[in-house]
């Protein structure tokens, strides 16, 4: 096994941070996404080389741990490894560590894919890469593993009228913009996350009555994440969001979210993700009150998942 090396080095900046008074969960994919691609340079894919090929790794599965919070002003690099080489791609650990503590902050473990710019269209892995990864091999770390989340096949696509009949909250529509797009006009990881955290408070409005921007002292933080991207959005596309809860544990609820084109009503990601309340003094979670609780496991449906 190699050790893993260092993919990128920066700081939390105030505007990255959201109502919780930390990063927010799309920072840390995006953060995640440059270090990807120094890892892609270390394995002979870097720009240039990606350029002249056509082609980029791009993200198919996501696993996201939250371990520690991370407020403003903190230092953090990340360092990345492989942990699978395959025919048309690799799966990838990175994770965020802390400067000063060396405590990580979040981990990731990342499906990707050697694909076309224009079609997405899958490619070989070249050999040179494959021979370069095989070099970067590391172990997952215990700290790395999934723990509240079960990492399964994905279900089949499911349709917006799927979702709709099941009795899914519409949390979030829109037009892909330009500034949420890539080069090649496709929507980016980051923004996938970020669509789904801009639609929480409309979950929550519509499914508890709550409104963050009146409760200064209670708020809520994920603590792990699990995104499929079934297809990457082009500018100018409409999308909408639909969230469901999927189940309610002693501290923490799994909450799930479709994503569709809106015109055709097919899936582009589908998602799950385990969030906790958290007390916004302490900075710590606390039980789900019984009040909360009662009205969670009236919200549960069945069927849902990534």
């Amino acid at each position: 096994m190699s050790e893993m090396i260092e993919v990128a080095r920066s700081s939390v900046q105030t505007w990255e941070c959201d109502q919780m008074g930390h990063m927010n969960v799309q920072f840390y994919v995006e953060k995640a996404g440059s270090g990807l691609a120094a890892l892609a340079l270390a394995l002979g894919l870097g720009p240039r080389n990606a350029r002249n090929e056509g082609a980029r790794l791009q993200v198919s599965d996501h696993h996201v741990r939250f371990l520690r919070e991370q407020r403003p002003g903190a230092p953090f690099f990340l360092r990345a490894g492989v942990l699978e080489v395959r025919d048309f791609g690799l799966r990838v650990y990175e994770e965020m560590v802390n400067t000063v503590s060396g405590e990580p902050a979040a981990t990731f473990i990342a499906e990707v894919q050697w694909v076309d710019d224009e079609s997405r269209e899958l490619k070989p892995l070249p050999a040179k890469a494959k021979a370069a990864a095989k070099a970067l091999i590391v172990a997952l770390p215990a700290h790395g593993a999934p723990r509240g989340l079960e990492i399964y096949e994905p279900r089949p696509a499911p349709k917006l009228k799927e979702a709709d009949a099941m009795g899914m909250v519409r949390t979030w529509q829109g037009e892909v913009d330009a500034a949420r797009c890539d080069t090649q006009g496709f929507l980016s990881v980051r923004h996938f996350m970020g669509i789904v955290s801009d639609g929480i408070p409309n979950l929550l409005a519509q499914t508890s009555g709550s409104d963050r921007s009146k409760t200064p002292t209670i708020g809520g933080a994920a603590l792990e994440y699990r995104f499929v991207y079934r297809r990457y959005p082009r500018v100018g596309d409409l999308l909408t969001l639909r969230s469901g809860l999927k189940q309610v544990g002693p501290k923490t609820y799994t909450w799930c979210h479709w994503l569709f084109d809106l015109e055709s009503g097919q899936s582009v990601a589908t998602a799950e993700a385990v969030a906790i309340a958290l007390d916004l003094t302490t900075r710590k979670s606390i039980p789900i009150p019984d009040e909360m609780r009662a009205n969670l496991e009236a919200l549960v449906i069945e069927g849902l998942g990534v």
